[in-house]
């Protein structure tokens, strides 16, 4: 206790002892009381005197005959002195006895005094007991017992103590569990009354009356140790200190004094101030004054007093003085966003709308800006945790939007795949060693909640308790921070006062006051539902992030500013943080200026503060782990007449500014004060920190900036944060503050509520402009990162760093030189046969848990400083210099200018995680002249610079010596034409070797020296531009190779054994496939192919030391041929090649694309290394092109090279050191192709890897970012990351590829997804297994028997509609041959068979007015046949083959269709329906409406207007299945007891781009689209909204009246919804979706606006639209049970096609049903899908429509070269009825199942009389394709040998 009192009847706020006598509640309290009571409250005192007026309380005596004024007078001031904070300590007695009693009994001897008094307690208790914990019975026994002590003294004592006995066990027992206490007061000196009080009565503490001489002072720490020795150590209150000899100048003595209450021998539970605070005010010391006791003992100066003495003083130099220290070790820094601001996805997962969301809509943002999409982070975890591996920040503090949890606020509409989004983004984190910190509450409230009146209505204390617990327990085993709530303030003030922000409610008077109590409340409940049920599990911790300001006094010298800025901080901080950090209440300076502006404006509606009960008082207290600060910027405050509004600057009396001078940003609010934060920590410290120690954690820092085009050079927020940060450091290590974690704000750009998109608070940049939402780094990030890198301010030092040392195998066997053709040639015969199946298959695997993952780049294409810091010119740098010479003169003097910008390059390193960096040396950076004399000591420290950076980062260089920037001086002695350029190039590599080799492990010698040699010196199309074809190749190449193996064997001999590395060459090469593999020839020109473009090099260096044979001989016979004795090809002497082979430790592979190579004699003139070849090279034409002419991406060559040189080089390490792919400099950051580029080619290697055996040790993309791409300049990009060359700062974006390739690095490859694992188990046992086919496609009989003519009659009988003029006249002729197709069905074990009916066979005109019996006939017997057989018939109404004479009338676009279609439909139930009981009404309606009247590539062939007639087809077909359905339901169900449906086709449809809601939304259109066109209006009524909508809104932008999609009426939603018993579904194939502008076009595809391309790694089939994906079939069959209600699903198409050769063995078939079956059965297993049947499509190959018989989907075989038109089995139909007979796929752990026994099928090709006659032979074609080309080879043989002979001749001629 520090004890001030009691209230005097004359109130001064300072006065000498003796001066007044105690206030006694005989007259009114005193005005200006309350202001006392806060200014001693203010300024450290914790209890005040109240001594009770026995007298005026009962003047009778009689405590039933109290003075009720009184009482209530002495209620009020109790209930005053609580209200600021004080505590009262009430003494029932200390001046006069009551005149009646005193009459009555006389003096304290009396024993009716003493019951008396005992009565007056008992009474007091009761009135004031609930307002007083601390009581004294008598102030000062010792007055009464000597002033009574004459009369009998010893009684007295015994009948005093007594009575103070029974007063105390009366106060216990009345309050038991309050902790009161109770004592009598004593006068120190009289020691002999201690032993007494300690044997006769019952004290809780002694209550002591002291004497302090200063000038007597030595004996006084001795006294009060007797003291505490007599009294039983009781607690020792010094009630009363009275002060002698003290005067001013003696502050030191009163050090003295407090130093010895301090002493912690002595239990001192408190002190009276009153003399101390009347005689020495701290304000009048000085400064300097040494006593920290006195201040911390008695708190004279209260906490914001104490933060200004301690920096006023400070000068402007001091106070911005840069610490370069570090932040302790275990340091926590932080970024975070909100979900509002961040997520977007506003509707996704069924997420509840939110305030904020209603806010963007009702256009209350800027703009009419919305959050629907804010930064999409909903759909881009990866995307965000790229950047904060970039950033390097282990703690992430996010919020959780309440709505996306709870849609409504309520638990019971929790919405799982909200859930599941935050459970991604917490396990994402985690994995990534990143703290997850989560914020339940930040602005975000559930509309639903709103409505019921959001924080105002008390009943949300439980809705937040709820959620707060559904997180808890979902998230809190990997959440262990958690913040309830985040600047609650601006919720109370701006969204509930103000009404600034949502829900836009202006009531300060109520409601901001009660939006406080209840989030005050909320979050106490939040924090002991933690503390109950999760902490003792869990170990977190629960705290809250509150907002505030600095506030300081515009007027330092005036103590009303000062009291105002302290105000400011109380009604701003102290709102809430009293409550929780202090006392469980608001601050008595609110409550004081709210009660005051009540009186002062007794007619204007008064602030509403709302009290807290105790025991709420008591569950808030304490109910935080940390203190959360979120802190931007300071305020001037001066002391104001608020006036008499209830908003916080009038109640507070305050008014706040800026100062000018401060540095402003684009906030109007926010203005850079850093000193601010060091002052508020210190203040937090004192003011909340002292009893509650509990750290502080900085949850939110940082300035908006404006959106600009300079947007990305935030230098403003450099600087911002360097001072903030820096100024927490101080907090922490100059004034022992303890701060845990600093929260820059924010992670990136976001929707900044009123102001939207215009602030920029990011460390990076947003386009909000592009829907993709692309982030790119500022200038801050970097500079964070740095920050958190040095761990703050310290120096960075990479001291002792080495490079990781890399496993390789030194081969010491000499390999004997390639045979011609080399025996490597079996990699042909191993792979150019295989089937476009086996080579499309995906390999799913991972690579060795050491497999190196790296990203490259190289000097010139990235560094620019071309002349910084005495760089020497390249020879790419005098090229680029001259125009012409590349695209738009581009040059590399800047390039990417990662000279200047290595962090930022670091930055993508550390966010792809690779484990190791290729890049190249700048040779003329290091010699600028090329020769070690012209060392430049600055490029040395830069690489130094790069590879420590890397190391640090646990990236292993890999250093190219040789990227082809050769320095311009040695070019002019004749560059690598100049045998000189041995040893210069070996002297480099010395000094590079001796200066970096102790950290990099890793070199290259030269890249890829065929381009040196080729296009350098051959060619001349690159630096050195030298054209010399014929010979300077080959000399080039030459020296090359000596360089190398001399650079080599410098560092073997020289530091291998110290430095441990390994050197090799990276080599290029294109993959050679022969043009025809049959050819013997063609295989010899595709090895000799590879033997001069990768032998060239990798012969002499890894085989024999000498050129290959097959290159050796070729130069030769060509010179020979061309009159030159001598090779142009050097020759190395034995000395040579012995120094030569061997000098590679592993072999490096540059590798892009593949050429198509076939045999040819190339032309002796002119002399060229390209002549040379006798081979020519094409493009494989059926793989993607790429922004390279000539360089398609062929993956399947990737595998093929790897295993060529495996058998070539004798099975070496091989690392990959480039491959990569260019796109057009117009594709930016959605680099789709790229990413399927990666995933095939890297597919490929670890194909070689895993199945081959091919020791791939690594692999590096091409390339880290885009960069200057040689002769292509700036027009193609090759990077992982996108660079805008336009801008000076040449910011990074990161691609979607960076983020693939990161994902294939995490993952080490391709580990088995789980769709693609196989699902064990079973159907169930009335599972419908079936076939189909339909009439048309395989009937034939087209005028058989009176059947009319066909829509597809007509269509297949007009040219040009039908591929190869096929048509279905007679087909599989099924109408002949039922027979045999029950025969086949039975083959196959199906239990169904669904056949389609031929309108026109039984109605030849389509209506009933002839009826065709023979056409009923041949179904009937097709019927019993199937029911002979025991399989079901599952008839199709209408397949699309529609009368001819109905389409001559307008066809399905005529409504009256819909009634001739009722018509047809009850003929065929009527005569078929007693033996059918699964109908289709409608074969696939999108086909019809749209591919027969949109496209028109069907029958009837329309397609004139896409915009509406597919429409209207749609419509009619609709309604002509309802009104058949109808029929069949109240005619026919009840007798034949069938169901009925139609089947619906779709194709399933992913995003492009996963990660982007504009691809997500796209994917979505597709399928409502599709599937949704029809299935919405039969399964929910209507067609979707989605439809609905978007054809409405571009109809009208048309300038259309009306919506081009038809309307139902009323009726006819409800007559279609509900329409079907199942849900028939054909489904085949899945496509990726990405948004299509179609500008105002009106068509289908427009109205969809997507557009839709394939995985390049999805297997083909035969036709061009299906893609073999079986993931996708899951998928859909879930979206039908979703979106539909689980409906009963029959699936009544499902197959894959083949084209060309027949192959019974049809591998890709088994491969399409095994895979696709087994995702219905997980559908059905895992997913509940209510499955019922499977069909596969198709019984037999048939007419396939428009692409006639060229695609085969059948399981039978059908041989149209025979006339018989045989059915033969393909290997499937065993495969698919071994299936059946299992009812799924059983487990083969479980053993051999019975139903694993089929029979063999026919596998091999039937005969075909194919043949054709040649030279009077009668031949197959391919033999006769094979003479022909023969016979003509022959022919121009013959021809040159008689030219060749004729100028011989002509010649010889001349001699003569």
């Amino acid at each position: 206790m520090l004890l001030e009192g009691p209230l005097t009847e004359q109130l001064v706020k300072r006065s000498d002892r003796g001066s007044d006598d105690a206030f006694d509640c005989s007259r009114p309290i005193p005005p200006g009381s309350r202001e006392y009571f806060e200014y001693l409250q203010s300024r450290g005192v914790s209890h005040f005197k109240v001594p009770l007026s026995w007298a005026q309380l009962i003047p009778t005596g009689l405590s039933s005959q109290p003075q009720q004024a009184v009482v209530r007078c002495y209620q009020s001031l109790l209930k005053q002195l609580l209200d600021v904070g004080l505590q009262p300590l009430v003494i029932l007695h200390g001046s006069t006895v009551p005149q009646s009693l005193r009459s009555r009994f006389g003096g304290w001897e009396s024993q009716g005094l003493l019951e008396a008094f005992q009565q007056y307690a008992e009474f007091a208790f009761q009135e004031f007991g609930e307002l007083a914990h601390s009581w004294v019975t008598l102030s000062d026994f010792d007055d009464v017992w000597h002033d009574e002590q004459a009369a009998n003294a010893p009684s007295l004592l015994q009948n005093i103590l007594q009575l103070n006995k029974n007063i105390h066990q009366i106060y216990h027992q009345h309050f038991p569990d309050r902790g009161g206490r109770l004592s009598v007061g004593l006068k120190a000196r009289d020691e002999t009354t201690f032993s007494q009080i300690k044997a006769l009565t019952t004290v809780d503490f002694l209550s002591v009356h002291i004497d302090y001489n200063c000038d007597s002072s030595a004996n006084f720490l001795q006294e009060l140790r007797n003291l505490q020795i007599s009294s039983g150590n009781l607690p020792v209150l010094i009630y009363r200190v009275t002060t002698h000899n003290c005067s001013h100048s003696q502050h030191q003595l009163f050090g003295d004094l407090l130093h010895i209450l301090r002493n912690n021998d002595l239990n001192i539970m408190g002190c009276d101030m009153k003399d101390m605070l009347g005689k020495l005010d701290m304000r009048d010391a000085p400064v300097s004054l040494d006593v920290p006791d006195f201040t911390r003992m008695t708190g004279f100066s209260n906490s914001y007093q104490k933060i200004r003495q301690k920096f006023e003083t400070q000068t402007t130099g001091e106070r911005d003085l840069v610490l370069a220290e570090s932040f302790p070790s275990d340091f926590q820094w932080a970024t975070s966003t909100e979900s509002f601001k961040v997520e977007g996805g506003w509707l996704e997962g069924g997420k509840g709308e939110t305030i904020w969301d209603c806010f963007g809509h009702d256009g209350l943002a800027f703009e009419n800006q919305t959050a629907d999409l804010a930064c999409d982070s909903y759909n881009k975890v990866v995307y965000d945790l790229y950047l904060l591996r970039g950033l390097q920040v282990k703690t992430y503090q996010f919020s959780i939007s309440w709505a996306r949890i709870f849609p409504t606020g309520h638990r019971g509409s929790q919405s799982e795949q909200g859930a599941l989004y935050y459970d991604k983004l917490i396990n994402a984190l985690i994995e990534y060693g990143i703290q997850p910190v989560a914020t339940l509450y930040h602005w975000d409230l559930p509309q639903a909640l709103q409505d019921s009146g959001g924080w105002t209505n008390p009943a949300i204390v439980e809705a937040f308790k709820d959620y707060a617990d559904f997180c808890f327990s979902r998230f809190g085993d990997r959440v262990k921070t958690w913040n309830t709530f985040s600047s609650p303030w601006v919720v109370s003030h701006a969204g509930y006062g103000t009404g600034e922000h949502p829900p836009g409610v202006k009531d300060h008077a109520v409601a901001s006051y009660q939006v406080t109590h209840n989030i005050l409340k909320s979050h106490a409940e939040a924090w002991h539902v933690y503390n109950d049920k999760y902490r003792n599990t869990q170990g977190g911790k629960v705290g809250i992030a509150l907002n505030s300001d600095w506030a300081e006094p515009m007027n330092k010298s005036r103590p009303e500013d000062v009291a105002a800025a302290d105000r400011y901080l109380q009604f701003m901080l102290g709102w809430f943080a009293h409550p929780i950090f202090v006392n469980g209440d608001y601050p008595a300076s609110l409550k004081t200026q709210i009660e005051k502006k009540k009186n002062e404006c007794p007619s204007s509606v008064p602030a509403v503060l709302p009290a807290f009960t105790a025991e709420e008082s008591k569950r808030i207290q304490g109910t935080a782990d940390f203190f959360g600060l979120n802190h931007y910027t300071s305020r001037l405050v001066n002391s104001s007449k608020g006036g008499c509004n209830p908003g916080p600057v009038e109640v507070g009396d305050f008014q706040a500014h800026v100062d000018p001078t401060w540095p402003s940003t684009a906030s109007d609010w926010i203005y850079s004060v850093p000193w601010g934060l060091r002052s508020l920590l210190k203040y937090i410290s004192t003011e909340y920190l002292n009893t509650t120690k509990v750290p502080i954690y900085i949850t939110g820092n940082g300035m908006p900036t404006e959106y600009s085009e300079d947007t990305l050079n935030d230098t403003s927020r450099v600087e911002y944060m360097r001072g903030y940060i820096d100024e927490t450091l101080q907090a922490i290590t100059m004034d022992g503050v303890d701060v845990r974690r600093f929260t820059v704000q924010s992670l990136m750009d976001g929707f900044e509520g009123k102001q939207g998109y215009s602030q920029r608070f990011g460390l990076h940049h947003v386009n909000f402009e592009d829907p993709g939402r692309p982030r790119t780094p500022k200038q801050s990030a970097y500079f964070f990162s740095q920050v958190i890198k040095q761990n703050g301010f310290g120096s960075s030092k990479h001291n002792g760093l080495k490079g990781l040392e890399i496993p390789f195998t030194r081969r010491s066997i000499t390999l004997p030189p390639s045979e011609v053709p080399s025996k490597s040639k079996v990699i042909w015969e191993k792979f150019s046969r295989q089937s476009k199946f086996q080579r499309q298959m995906y390999h799913y695997g991972t690579f060795p848990q050491d497999f190196s993952w790296g990203v490259s780049s190289s000097a010139y294409q990235i560094e620019g400083g071309w002349n910084a810091d005495g760089k020497g010119p390249s020879v790419w740098d005098t090229f680029t210099q001259k125009p012409g010479n590349t695209p738009d003169n581009a040059t590399g003097n800047v390039a990417c200018d990662s000279y200047n910008r290595l962090e930022e390059d670091f930055y993508m390193l550390r966010a792809l995680r690779v484990k190791s960096y290729r890049f190249s040396l700048s040779w003329s950076r290091i010699f600028p002249d090329g020769r070690r004399t012209s060392l430049n000591q600055k490029g040395v420290d830069y690489y130094n610079k790069l590879i420590d950076g890397l190391l640090a980062h646990n990236i292993t260089p890999m250093v190219t010596l040789y990227h082809w920037d050769l320095p311009q001086a040695l070019q002019d002695l004749g560059g690598w034409d100049n045998v000189q350029m041995i040893d210069i190039f070996n002297d480099f590599c010395d000094f590079c070797f001796a200066t970096f080799g102790n950290r990099v492990k890793f070199w290259i010698t030269f890249n890829q020296p065929h381009t040196i040699a080729w296009l350098g010196y051959g060619l001349g199309q690159i630096p050195p531009n030298v054209m010399n074809p014929g010979t300077a190749p080959y000399k080039v190449a030459h020296n090359l190779i000596k360089a190398h193996a001399t650079a080599y064997h410098t560092y073997d001999d020289k530091y291998r054994s110290s430095q441990g590395g390994l050197v090799s060459i990276a080599l290029n090469a294109d993959w050679a496939e022969p043009k025809d593999v049959n050819v013997p020839r063609d295989i010899v020109a595709a090895d000799r192919a590879l033997q001069f473009q990768l032998g060239w090099f990798a012969h002499p260096i890894f085989k024999n030391g000498d050129y290959p044979d097959a290159m050796k001989w070729q130069v030769r016979q060509k010179c020979e041929l061309q009159g030159q004795s001598d090779s142009r090809l050097p020759s190395f002497t034995e000395e040579e090649k012995n120094f030569i082979k061997g000098t590679a430790d592993v072999f490096c592979l540059n590798h892009h694309t593949t050429k198509i190579v076939s045999h040819i004699t190339g032309p002796l003139s002119p002399v060229s290394y390209q002549h040379d070849w006798d081979f020519s090279e094409a493009e494989e034409h059926d793989s993607p092109v790429t922004a390279i002419k000539n360089q398609r991406a062929v993956s399947w060559g990737m595998r093929r090279l790897l295993n060529w040189i495996k058998e070539e080089y004798g099975d070496p390490d091989i690392y990959i050191t480039e491959n990569g792919v260019a796109t057009e400099a117009k594709t930016t950051w959605e680099d789709t192709p790229r990413v399927f580029f990666y995933k095939t080619y890297i597919n490929e290697a670890l194909k070689a890897y895993e199945l081959d055996g091919v020791r791939v040790k690594g692999y590096v993309a091409t390339s880290l970012m885009d960069s200057f791409e040689w002769l292509n300049g700036y027009k193609v990009r090759f990077g992982l990351h996108h660079v805008d060359f336009t801008n000076p700062n040449r910011p990074r974006t990161l691609k979607y590829s960076a983020h693939f390739y990161y994902q294939v690095i995490k993952d080490n490859g391709f580990p088995t997804p789980d769709d693609e694992k196989m699902l064990y188990g079973h159907f169930q046992k009335d599972f419908i297994w079936s076939t189909a086919t339909a009439s048309y496609q395989i009937e034939g009989g087209w005028r058989a028997d009176g059947k009319g003519l066909s829509i597809w009659d007509k269509f297949t009988h007009t040219p040009l509609k039908v591929f190869n003029g096929d048509n279905g006249d007679i087909a599989c002729d099924s109408y002949n041959k039922g027979e045999e197709d029950v025969a086949i069905l039975k083959q196959l074990k199906v239990n169904h068979y669904r056949f389609s009916i031929s309108w026109t066979r039984v109605l030849p005109d389509g209506t009933t007015g002839h009826i065709n019996e023979a056409g009923l006939s041949y179904y009937h017997k097709l019927v019993d046949a199937l029911l002979a057989a025991n399989i079901q018939p599952q008839i199709t109404l209408y397949h699309w083959d529609l009368p001819q004479a109905l389409q001559e009338i307008g066809g399905w676009e005529n409504d009256t269709i819909v009634a001739k279609f009722r018509d047809y439909a009850d003929l065929i139930f009527s005569r078929l329906g007693h033996k059918v009981k699964l109908w289709i009404t409608i074969n696939e309606p999108y086909n019809i409406a749209m591919v027969g009247h949109g496209y028109g590539a069907a029958a009837p062939g329309i397609s004139l207007r896409p915009g509406t007639l597919p429409y209207i087809v749609g419509h009619n077909l609709i309604k002509a299945h309802a009104e058949a359905w109808h029929l069949y339901n109240d005619k026919y169900r009840s007798e034949q007891k069938g169901k009925i449906s139609i089947t619906i086709n779709s194709d399933w449809s992913e995003p492009r781009n996963p990660h982007k809601q504009e691809d997500v939304d796209a994917a979505r259109r597709v399928v409502q689209f599709y599937i949704g066109w029809f299935a919405h209006p039969i399964f929910n009524g209507d067609y979707s909204d989605v439809m609905k909508t978007i054809i409405q809104e571009r109809s009208f932008a048309a300038g259309l009246p009306k919506s081009r999609l038809p309307e139902f009426t009323p009726e006819e939603i409800k007559r279609i919804k509900g329409t079907y018993d199942y849900f028939g579904f054909n489904h085949y194939t899945t496509v990726l979706a990405f948004p299509s502008n179609y500008g105002n076009l009106q068509h289908y595809d427009a109205d969809r606006g997507a557009g839709t391309i394939v995985d390049r790694t999805w297997l083909d089939s035969g036709s061009g639209w299906l893609k073999v994906t079986p993931f996708g079939f899951r998928k859909i069959l879930n979206f039908i049970k979703e979106e539909y209600g689980n409906p009963p699903i029959i699936i009544t198409e499902n197959g894959v096609s083949e084209r060309g050769p027949v192959d019974l063995n049809d591998t890709h078939r088994i491969h399409f049903y095994k895979n696709y079956i087994n995702q219905v059965l997980k559908a059905y297993l895992l997913d509940g899908v209510d499955i019922r049947g499977y069909t596969a499509w198709s019984l037999m190959d048939n007419l396939e429509w428009a692409i006639g018989f060229s695609e085969r989907f059948g399981l039978f075989y059908v041989n149209r070269s025979d006339p018989n038109l045989p059915r033969v089995a393909k290997k499937s139909v065993s495969f698919y009825s071994t299936i059946i007979s299992c009812n799924g796929f059983p487990d083969p752990a479980l053993g051999p199942h019975d139903c694993l026994n089929p029979k063999p099928e026919g596998t091999s090709a039937p005969t075909t009389d194919n043949a054709v006659k040649f030279l009077g032979m009668k031949l197959s074609t391919n033999d006769a394709e094979t003479g022909l080309n023969t016979t003509f080879a022959l022919l121009i043989v013959a021809v040159i040998g008689v030219i060749c002979f004729s100028i011989w001749f002509f010649v010889k001629r001349t001699h003569f």
